[in-house]
């Protein structure tokens, strides 16, 4: 061990890192608790507290780790990835229509699809840096593409339509810093272009929309929510929420009875819907202090892609800062009402030991991104 450790310095190591992660998820902690205060849900903060403690301990193993060694793993990676997938399909934990957890033993409940998105991300590092000599010819495209569909569509079937948009994009980012001919990047607008199309002509033909209906009135509430109070409620709160804290907020634990999340209009407030909470009870100045830190973490993580030693390590840091500002997007554009309701965590901050775990696994490779360029 001390061998292993004598090519790192302690002056290299990213502790700026360490204090973004560890203030996000001080902010969870605290929000979470005031979020279930009186609740069915109450004391999983605690749960909470654990995950953290556990995944900083992890982090600091991941980060001390050459990811290199994780690269050469990384059919294996693949592998295991779609065992699990598979294994949630059929052996999962249904909870609100969703088959997104199962339980493994010595281990306990999981959701499978927060560590998939760093399966990707490995899977995609290892991949692009091989073929990157020929990212751009129609057989690396095709290659690419086969073996994203396959995680993909597994994940899709849980339902878990935002998770699977979110790995799509990241993979989509990743190809972008591997270097692609802008011919790829024009034609992915294109599709873009076509599919935003075929959404509308689903909007306007619903009988013909391929996904499941609630997916389809998801879109439906959020584009005209007049017409659908039932189903976009949910976002209507939280949106009031936030406004209703103005500057600085109500006060953590607020019992005041204008309170939206005392009045129990807001569910799963300590997860999708963090940041309503956070509006709420922290303010703008909360709020922005939140967004702030996520956006510092993530321009660190870029910064650390283009500092990296080699291709590998520039896709595995860029992938990464894709991931995080991907998931910060859709959660907070979700709450904000910008986005359709859709179920994403807030990295670090919402619950959710899984998320949690993968979060700081992913902080931990990035570290390792910045360590091995100024190792012994």
């Amino acid at each position: 061990m001390k061998r292993f450790l004598q090519k790192y310095q302690l002056s290299h190591y990213g502790f700026h890192f360490f204090f973004l992660v560890l203030a996000l998820s001080i902010f969870g902690v605290l929000v979470i608790k005031s979020a279930t205060d009186g609740s069915v849900d109450e004391g999983i903060y605690l749960k909470q507290i654990m995950g953290i403690g556990v995944g900083i301990g992890v982090m600091v193993i991941v980060s001390l780790i050459d990811y290199h060694i994780w690269l050469k793993g990384f059919v294996l990676i693949y592998l295991l990835n779609l065992v699990l997938l598979v294994a949630t399909l059929f052996l999962g934990k249904e909870v609100g229509g969703a088959t997104r957890w199962i339980v493994l033993p010595v281990v306990g409940q999981i959701q499978p699809s927060e560590f998939s998105k760093l399966a990707i991300v490995l899977f995609f590092a290892a991949l692009f840096a091989r073929f990157k000599d020929v990212i751009s010819s129609p057989v690396t495209i095709l290659i690419s593409g086969a073996c994203a569909a396959v995680p993909l569509i597994l994940i899709l079937k849980q339902p878990d339509l935002s998770t699977t948009i979110v790995c799509f994009l990241v993979i989509a980012s990743m190809l972008f810093l591997a270097g692609i001919n802008y011919k790829w990047i024009l034609g992915a607008f294109g599709v873009v272009a076509a599919g935003a199309g075929a959404m509308i002509y689903f909007v306007f033909n619903p009988e013909h929309f391929p996904f499941p209906d609630y997916q389809l009135n998801r879109i439906l509430s959020w584009i005209y929510p007049d017409q659908y109070p039932g189903l976009v409620y949910q976002q209507l709160n939280s949106v009031m929420a936030i406004g209703s804290g103005m500057l600085r907020g109500k006060g953590l634990n607020t019992t005041t009875f204008e309170s939206v999340k005392n009045g129990n209009f807001l569910s799963e407030a300590q997860t999708d819907f963090i940041f309503a909470i956070i509006g709420e009870e922290l303010g703008f100045v909360g709020s922005c202090a939140v967004i702030i830190l996520l956006a510092v973490l993530i321009y660190c993580c870029f910064m650390a892609a283009r500092r990296a030693k080699d291709t590998a390590g520039k896709l595995i840091a860029g992938g990464i800062g894709a991931l995080l500002a991907f998931q910060s997007f859709v959660n907070i554009g979700v709450a904000t009402f910008l986005l359709p309701n859709t179920g994403i965590p807030l990295p670090f901050v919402s619950y959710g030991v899984s998320s949690v775990l993968s979060s700081f696994i992913a902080v931990g490779l990035v570290l390792n991104v910045g360590l091995q360029r100024r190792a012994s």
